[in-house]
This record gives structure tokens, sequence and C-alpha cells, in this order.
């Protein structure tokens, strides 16, 4: 399995060079070259699964064992799904006229980004002690993804882990999830303005080759594909437990199943527009809060940020940048590069100049 940006710069890669990387050098998002099936046969297989057993057959699929051999693979997956407060990682609850919830947030900061994050975070101090060097993970936070961060890598020493959340604008308990770890690989910072203003400078500083290949910077954000990659078990799963597919025949077409993805940042319904891509007869609904971008952008092509970010009762969907939405485009425009690399370009161009607008206005 090889992977490539989304704006055609970058073919080639492998999933180790993907994991220490945050945006691909040409602006772009990691994808894999090839977009596997999944057979009815495989699901079928799989059906019995548990979930960490399950994190490991995907896993599998676009983790060559040349890199992470499967044994290897396995210890690293169970031993990051471990420590969440359910035996069974997650837990889908029943309620009424075939309405289920998938509970994902049995992890230690209670928040769904808590399983793919202990796992890439595994991936990573695994080649990082195979290969006797370091990292520095830059994190811009609207919430969740800093407290899952931190408790994930906190006391690694091959690590050192860059938080910025934005003053004002999360929960009590999610800043305090992240300001009072002491580790010394633990490093927070508060910035005034958005989450979407927090990731400008970021971008930036990943699109600065020689800074990213000096100081070894990464990403644990959602743009990091191993984070994706993880999500697409729990689409796989919930599918498995509540679709019937077990009891049909096996000339039988699947059943569609309708799932509705909470959505900011995009990277989970991007990772179930994927898996709808190899195959799972999907029917994704991508629910927002007042920053509407994706709800917009689905209904009426209106692909084009705010003026500026609502704040809610929903902290870590407060965005209006949704990145993972480039990789829905490359899929939806049949990996149409040059594409994506406009649309992308256009967006973050005039993101750019209204938030250049705003620094001027407050200055």
């Amino acid at each position: 399995m090889k992977y490539c940006s989304t704006r055609g710069g970058v073919h080639g890669w492998d999933f180790r060079d993907v994991l220490f990387s945050g945006y691909a050098p040409d602006g772009g998002m990691f994808m894999p070259e090839t977009i596997p099936t999944l057979t009815p046969e495989a699901l079928r297989c799989w059906s019995g699964l548990s979930y960490p057993k399950l994190v490991v057959e995907v896993a599998s699929i676009f983790i060559p064992s040349q890199l992470i051999p499967r044994e290897d693979l396995n210890v690293l997956v169970h031993s990051a799904l471990s420590g969440f407060a359910v035996p069974d990682v997650i837990r889908i609850v029943q309620l009424k006229d075939g309405l289920s919830i998938l509970e994902l947030f049995h992890g230690d900061t209670l928040a769904f980004k808590d399983l793919a994050m202990t796992c890439t975070v595994r991936f990573l101090n695994y080649f990082l002690q195979r290969e006797k060097r370091r990292a520095t993970v830059l994190v811009g936070t609207s919430g969740d993804t800093g407290g899952s961060a931190i408790q994930s890598a906190k006391g690694l020493c091959g690590v050192d882990v860059v938080v910025v959340y934005p003053r004002g604008r999360i929960t009590p308990v999610q800043e305090k999830q992240m300001i009072t770890c002491l580790e010394d690989n633990i490093h927070v910072f508060a910035a005034d303005g958005s989450s979407d203003d927090i990731d400008q400078p970021l971008r930036h500083l990943f699109a600065d080759q020689e800074l990213v290949n000096s100081y070894g910077l990464m990403s644990l954000n959602s743009v990091n594909w191993s984070r994706i990659l993880i999500q697409l078990a729990h689409f796989i799963y919930a599918y498995l437990q509540l679709s019937g597919m077990v009891q049909d025949e096996a000339h039988q077409p699947l059943p569609e199943l309708e799932v509705v993805v909470p959505t900011g940042g995009a990277g989970n319904i991007a990772a179930g527009f994927i898996v709808k891509k190899m195959g799972l007869p999907l029917k994704l609904v991508a629910m927002v809060n007042a920053n509407d971008i994706v709800h917009r952008t689905v209904t009426s092509g209106d692909f084009t940020m705010a003026r500026n970010v609502t704040q809610t009762l929903a902290p870590a969907i407060d965005i209006q940048d949704p990145y993972n939405m480039e990789r829905v485009f490359w899929l939806l425009l049949e990996r149409d590069s040059a594409a994506v690399k406009n649309i992308m370009e256009e967006f973050q161009h005039r993101s750019l100049l209204d938030w250049l607008c705003c620094v001027s206005a407050v200055t």
C-alpha cells in the first residue's frame, strides 16, 4: 500500500512516511493510492470479531507487514485499547424505532478521538524506538484533540507534544485535561481566536519542509492518515453489529445502514466515506451545529468559510475549516488532484484574507 497527496504532488510514500507527516509537502492530504474493496465474504468473516481484533484486520490492509509485522501490530493495537472503561472498548446502545448509539467515549478523556489517537501514538512510538529518534508533534485543537493527544503521548521519551487551544472557547474540563499535565514532554499554550485561526500558522509551519525535517515536525490532528485509518473500523464495526447482514444469504445484496456523524473537522465522516467507497453500503448524515460549512457544502455547494466561528455548547465541532473535506472532494472527483488543488487553494486563499482582515481589525 502506497500513499499520495490529494493535490497530486506526492506519490509512492509508505505508511511510515505518512505517519510522520502533517500535510503533504504540496499542501495536500495523504490518501491511499488505491482504495481496497471489502467483499461480502470478508465482512462475514469479520462479523464475530471484537472491536480491537477488527481494528487489527482493518489496519493490516493499509500497513504492510514489512513495516509493522502482524504480531507487532496486534500487540500495539491491543495495548493501545486496553485502558478503556468498558470491556469491549466501544459499546452499542439500542434505543427505540431501530435507532442505536455507538458509544465511542469510554477512553481516558471521554472523547471519541481516544480510540484512533492511542493507536496512532503507539505506531509512532514503535518507529521512534526502532529508529532511535525524536519527533515534535504540533496539535491545534478545538477541544477534544489536545487532551487526547496529551493523554496518549505523555511521558514518552521520544516525543514532544506542543498543543495550542483557543482561549475561552473550550470547556473547563477540556482545558484542565490539558493544562494540568506536568510531564516534561507536554507543552500547552492558549491562543486568542478560534481553532481555525490556530490552524492557519500551523499549516504554514508544515509547508516549510526544511523546518519539518530539521525538527521532526508531525501532526496528531486528523490531518494524520493514521487517525483516519483507525476510524474506518468504527463504521465497519457498527455495520457488522447493526445491519443484519449475518442473517442474509450470501447471494443477497448487503443492506444499507444510515449513520449520523457529528462533524467538525470532518475526519470521522471522511473515514465513513472511505469505507463507503470500499463497498460498505452506508448512508452518511453529517450533523453540524451553527458552524454549518459542511451542511452548506453538501446541500448547496457553498464551500466558503463564515467570517466568524460561532461559539456553541459543542466546542469540539466549532469549526469553519473542515480540512478533511479535501479527502472527500478527492474521492468525489474521482481523484482529480488538479481540481482538488484548485478548490482548496481558492478556499484557503479566501480564508487567509479573512483571517488577515480580522487580525488587522484587532490590532
